[in-house]
């Protein structure tokens, strides 16, 4: 007689949520399907203290397994990573086993919400599956790199710890990588979860609420100082508009003088992208553009709508951004608006200048609704550029007149609205009532994708 080993076990007589696939492999990888804050997930993780984390061919395999298990359920895939790298006795055949899995994750992209956590060190090519990820949650003691310490000291002279090189801190502020830092990072996996539907052919869950969606906003006067170079926090303007206040921000370190955050608004998710005046004056330079058009693709892929708030004096100058190629990613934004086909709302706040107003889903990048506030400057430049433009011969003088009379004619939203640029000039209070409303109104948009292979759109 032959035993055939069942391929899901149940982990616990305690635990009736949490299911264990292969659970009696050998190996480093753990896969289940389990619970998260009321949401089913397929959750893969590396236990650590088996050999520290090295991943074998069959440890590839299990990751591919979980991968495709969670494309076949049509849940969330979860991975739990904690690596010392390829198992470097099998050599290439564990790269083999990692390099399976990163194709098997990339085919879940854009169908299941990919959310990894690093509770630890990530080294070598298993840190590159964290690049795959949707999101990345990282705790204190996560570190994450590809290249070590031993290494960039060899071949550049430099002596780097492991937190300099590979921290949270870093993947945080300046290489992108961390979405979320939290000491629960099953809780923070949560509540990004309940902003996102099981797989692109459903729309986000809903959350009731009890605050009405034609509730006013009097403090957004008062939030949003009416001189245009005077600063205040962008974030507060999205809690005012939120439902109960409530939002919440991914990437919050990484490029600051733009925000990214979930929100609902009568009871809906919705990505919010904003300008940040308190950073670089919301100025847009390279890693700004990164993050808007990750999070932009990242809400097209998985039906939340998308609320645009606008307040920019243009791109951030300079040789150095130019340098490394502010053209070839600041049109990564305008790709990602211009390929999003969930509703999109734009609501200009106080400046939009010149092609930083463009990109930040402009009427002209295909928004379905563009509103301004009454005090908004929409135009090429501000005042006193376009005067020195204008009238570069006029005395110092002379020139402030001119400039009253630019910001009186030009700098008002009334003439884009004229040429149907700007759909409506609202007053600040009803930005709540207006969006909510907008919503319901585009709740039956569709769009038909062009048949084609795949993008070639800027990277």
């Amino acid at each position: 007689m032959v035993f055939i080993e069942p391929r899901i076990d149940l982990m616990t007589t305690t635990d009736r949520s949490t299911l264990s696939t292969r659970a009696r492999v050998d190996g480093t990888v753990e896969v289940e399907c389990r619970d998260i804050d009321g949401r089913q997930v397929v959750m893969a993780r590396t236990v650590s203290d088996r050999r520290r984390g090295a991943l074998s061919r069959r440890d590839g395999d299990e990751l591919r397994g979980a991968a495709e298990l969670a494309l076949e359920l049509r849940i969330p895939l979860v991975l739990e990573l904690a690596s010392s790298g390829a198992d470097v006795i099998e050599g290439v055949d564990a790269l083999h086993g990692w390099g399976g899995a990163a194709a098997a994750i990339a085919g879940c992209l854009g169908i299941v919400p990919v959310i990894a956590i690093v509770t630890g060190p990530v080294i070598s090519g298993p840190a590159l599956l964290l690049g795959l990820a949707d999101m990345v949650v990282m705790t204190p003691d996560a570190v994450a790199f590809v290249s070590g310490p031993e290494m960039v000291a060899e071949f550049t002279g430099v002596k780097v710890s492991l937190k300099d090189l590979g921290g949270v801190a870093v993947h945080a502020r300046a290489s992108g990588l961390c979405t979320v830092e939290s000491d629960d990072p099953l809780v923070a996996v949560g509540e990004l979860l309940g902003y996102l539907p099981d797989h692109a052919d459903e729309v986000p869950p809903h959350r009731k609420t009890d605050d009405p969606e034609d509730r006013l906003i009097a403090e957004l006067q008062d939030l949003v100082p009416s001189r245009n170079s005077a600063s205040y926090d962008v974030r507060e303007v999205v809690r005012a508009i939120a439902d109960d206040g409530d939002a919440l921000e991914l990437w919050p370190r990484w490029a600051p003088q733009l925000v990214t955050m979930f929100t609902r608004i009568g009871s809906r998710s919705v990505g919010v992208v904003a300008n940040q005046p308190r950073s670089l004056a919301g100025t847009l330079d390279i890693p700004a553009s990164q993050k808007a058009a990750r999070f932009v693709r990242l809400c097209d892929a998985f039906n939340v709508p998308l609320l645009t708030l606008v307040d920019t004096p243009g791109f951030l100058p300079g040789k150095d951004l130019e340098w490394r190629g502010m053209i070839r990613h600041g049109a990564e934004l305008a790709f990602a608006y211009a390929e999003a086909t969930v509703p999109r709302i734009c609501v200009i706040l106080r400046k939009a200048f010149g092609g930083a107003y463009i990109v930040m889903d402009s009427k002209g990048m295909g928004n379905d609704a563009c509103l301004a506030w009454p005090g908004a400057e929409v135009a090429v430049m501000g005042a006193q550029g376009a005067v020195q433009i204008l009238h570069r011969r006029a005395s110092p003088e002379d020139r402030k007149p001119l400039q009253d009379a630019y910001e009186a004619t030009f700098l008002t939203p009334w003439p884009a609205a004229e040429r149907g640029f700007v759909d409506a000039v609202i007053d600040p209070s009803e930005t709540r009532r207006v969006v909510a409303m907008t919503l319901d109104a585009l709740l039956s948009k569709k769009e038909e994708l062009p048949g084609r292979k795949h993008d070639g759109g800027p990277l």
